[in-house]
């Protein structure tokens, strides 16, 4: 069994063997393969690579040397070639081969790695030769564009200032009208220079630089002088543009006369110089063509649209609305002013600044008008206030009478027109009221006040006749102008209200004036203004309280600055005590007399000023301080002596009949007579100081019967304490004082 398996895996193991044996013989022979490719074909493979390496390297080199050596000879045939042609004076074609040689250089200079000395050389060769071609255009520019400025004494004639009219006379401004020779180039001379320009990237300098001396010395000057005229002096082949002097109409000309100035000047230039089309030369604009006027316009027209709006359209507005429609002719002037420049080319698109503002002329109008109106007010507030006029009951503003309401005017006004016709029917079968009763009494105010609600008044009736817009604008500038005396006048004449009385008078009355009309200045108007201020709105109401306290609290402050001197007078009269004693009895008699002397100063310096009430409550408030201040040392006193008593009387005479001799409200003194026996009314403390008068001279029993069991004048007066206080003071220790003190009660 074993045996048969043996023989029959021999075989097998036999072709297994065989097996091996070629694939050792095989595997020798691969490696044989690779040893013979490592030793042999590589090293033949790297040195074919290394010559690739190296003869692409040199083809390389070759095509870069070759290229440059391209540029060289373009930048090279562009020099001569643009030397070729500036002497033939063709600039056009000088400068474009200047910008071939150029683009060659920069091509040079931008290959990386490749560096050659020459190129600095070429460089400087280029710039020379374009300062060279910049020169030569410039002269040709000179020639065909020549300016003779004013003398600039070595300044900068861009920054030269212009002071008067007489330094713009010695401009003038030359302008070629033809070439100097038809051969010499190929086109029109200006078209061959400024193309030139413009493909050397200096058209826009050049432009500029003619632009401002445009600007500076012939725009601007015909603008602001309204003195100037251009003359136009036509040569054989040149154009002259200078100035003539003449006497102006008007402090301001009118825009139709400037806008013909300036047409002039542009037109000119318009046919002699810039009516040019070029080629664009920049990087991204090489299919297009620029029109040089349209340049020119692009660099001025801003600051010549601004000049003229400052210096033309703004004083052209009109003062008054009635003017208004006169102006359509300014704004149609302006649309054919601009209408011109557009056709000679200076302006492109729609509307611009100058005719907007034009245009616009209401609300410039209602910014102008009510600009003059505070600036009117705000003169009048801080001009002098002891400037007066007199005002009666019967006065009135100076205004025009107000236009009686149209037909077309609104239904409730017309309602409203009826039932006060109705309610005024209806009063005549009544009792009347005096056609003063709510008049302001008779006084003085300012001048400049007076004026102030003309102002006013002129201004809300310009407003009847105004657009809706303006009409809001005055109605709000009305109220601003009372707003600002509100505030302005108190702190810019501070100084003289707080220390001259009868200008704190004055003042008083000034806010009372203005508060008087303020309470029917919105009424007057309210049926005339725009439907916006109809309902309610067109009031000035409610300013009249802060103008009546404004008023108050001044003239109260002056009241307590004579009050304290009053008081600082009497200090000084050694409180009334020791009469007997000279130096004593001399300091009161001066005390009181200086106090008699303040308020009769003060008398005559609110004579005929304050309001006749008003004067006499002043009046009466002072002097009865300074009499309820002698009651108080005087019944403060613990003892009066006889002699003591006899000259507190004395003094207190002079008091009492001195004191209504300062009653002078009016300058009739006849007049007069009545309010000073009207004295009591106004100081309350005289009837207690008559009083006091009466105990100094008096008996015990004469006291005990005029003080009548607490009926008597005297008990009116003096309260028990005080009575007995002044009996202790007069009379001694007593029976007969006892007895009478027991009746004080």
């Amino acid at each position: 069994m074993i045996n048969k398996k043996y023989n029959e895996f021999l075989p097998s193991m036999q072709s297994a063997e065989d097996l091996v044996s070629q694939v050792d013989s095989l595997s020798g022979n691969i490696d044989l393969l690779k040893s013979r490719i490592e030793n042999e074909v590589q090293q033949d493979l790297n040195v074919a690579i290394a010559e690739f390496t190296e003869l692409k390297q040199q083809l390389e080199r070759d095509s870069l040397v070759l290229s440059v050596l391209k540029q060289l000879q373009e930048f090279d045939r562009a020099i001569k070639d643009y030397s070729t042609a500036l002497l033939e004076k063709k600039y056009v074609a000088a400068a474009r081969h200047l910008e071939k040689a150029r683009s060659s250089l920069q091509m040079l200079e931008s290959r990386k790695g490749f560096e050659l000395k020459v190129l600095k050389a070429l460089g400087t060769e280029l710039t020379v030769q374009t300062q060279n071609m910049l020169y030569h255009l410039g002269e040709e520019w000179r020639q065909m564009v020549l300016w003779k400025l004013p003398p600039s004494k070595g300044a900068e004639h861009l920054s030269l200032e212009i002071s008067s009219a007489e330094t713009v006379m010695q401009t003038e401004l030359h302008l070629r009208t033809m070439p100097l020779k038809e051969d010499q180039i190929s086109g029109p001379p200006v078209a061959s220079v400024l193309q030139a320009f413009a493909v050397l990237g200096e058209l826009h300098t050049r432009l500029k630089l003619f632009g401002q001396l445009l600007l500076k010395y012939i725009l601007k000057p015909l603008i602001s002088y309204p003195s100037l005229r251009p003359l136009l002096e036509e040569q054989p082949d040149t154009v002259v543009l200078h100035f003539e002097s003449a006497e102006p109409n008007l402090e301001h000309p009118s825009p139709m006369e400037v806008f013909g100035k300036i047409t002039l000047v542009l037109e000119v230039l318009h046919k002699h110089l810039l009516n040019v089309s070029l080629d664009a030369c920049g990087e991204n604009e090489k299919d297009s063509r620029v029109v040089l006027a349209e340049m020119l316009g692009d660099m001025v027209w801003e600051e010549v649209s601004g000049c003229l709006i400052q210096e033309c359209l703004v004083y052209s507005i009109p003062a008054n609305s009635s003017k208004l429609e006169q102006y359509v002719e300014v704004i149609k002037s302006t649309e054919e002013f601009e209408k011109r420049l557009k056709n000679m080319g200076f302006l492109k698109g729609d509307a611009t600044d100058l005719l907007k503002y034009a245009r616009n002329v209401n609300s410039h109008f209602a910014n102008k008008k009510c600009q003059d109106v505070i600036v009117a007010a705000r003169k009048l507030m801080t001009s002098e206030i002891h400037n007066t006029v007199k005002i009666t009951p019967d006065s009135s503003v100076a205004i025009p009478k107000l236009p009686d309401p149209g037909a077309g005017d609104h239904l409730k006004m017309q309602k409203a027109s009826k039932m006060l016709h109705n309610d005024l029917i209806n009063l005549e079968n009544e009792t009347k009221l005096s056609q003063h009763t709510f008049s302001l009494p008779t006084c003085h105010i300012s001048v400049s006040v007076e004026k102030l609600m003309e102002l006013a008044y002129q201004t809300l009736l310009e407003a009847t006749t105004s657009t809706d817009q303006c009409c809001i604008q005055l109605f709000y500038s009305v109220r601003n102008i009372f707003h600002l005396f509100y505030d302005v006048v108190p702190i810019y004449h501070k100084e003289n209200l707080q220390k001259l009385p009868q200008l704190a008078a004055i003042h008083h009355n000034n806010c009372m004036y203005i508060a008087h009309h303020l309470l029917t200045l919105g009424h007057q108007f309210r049926y005339r203004l725009t439907n916006i201020l109809y309902d309610g709105a067109a009031t000035f109401v409610d300013l009249v309280p802060g103008f009546r306290r404004l008023g108050m609290e001044c003239f109260l402050a002056q009241m307590r600055v004579q009050k304290g001197e009053l008081l600082e007078r009497l200090s000084s009269a050694r409180n009334f005590s020791n009469m007997d004693n000279e130096e004593n009895y001399s300091a009161a008699n001066k005390a009181a007399r200086q106090v008699l002397h303040q308020l009769k100063r003060l008398g005559k310096v609110w004579q005929d000023v304050l309001p006749v009430n008003i004067y006499c409550k002043a009046m009466g408030t002072l002097l009865n301080t300074a009499l309820s201040e002698i009651i108080n040392r005087i019944t403060a006193l613990e003892d009066i002596s006889a002699e003591d008593a006899d000259r507190l009387h004395s003094l207190c005479r002079i008091m009492l009949e001195e004191g209504p001799l300062v009653f002078t409200p009016l300058l009739e003194e006849n007049k007069n007579k009545k309010y000073q026996e009207e004295v009591p009314v106004y100081a309350q403390k005289w009837m207690m100081f008559k009083e006091l008068m009466i105990i100094l001279q008096a008996s015990l029993q004469e006291i005990v019967d005029r003080w009548a069991d607490g009926k008597g004048p005297l008990a009116a007066e003096f309260s028990p304490t005080e009575v007995k206080s002044l009996i202790r003071a007069l009379f001694q220790n007593t029976e007969r004082r006892a007895a009478a003190l027991a009746k004080i009660k």
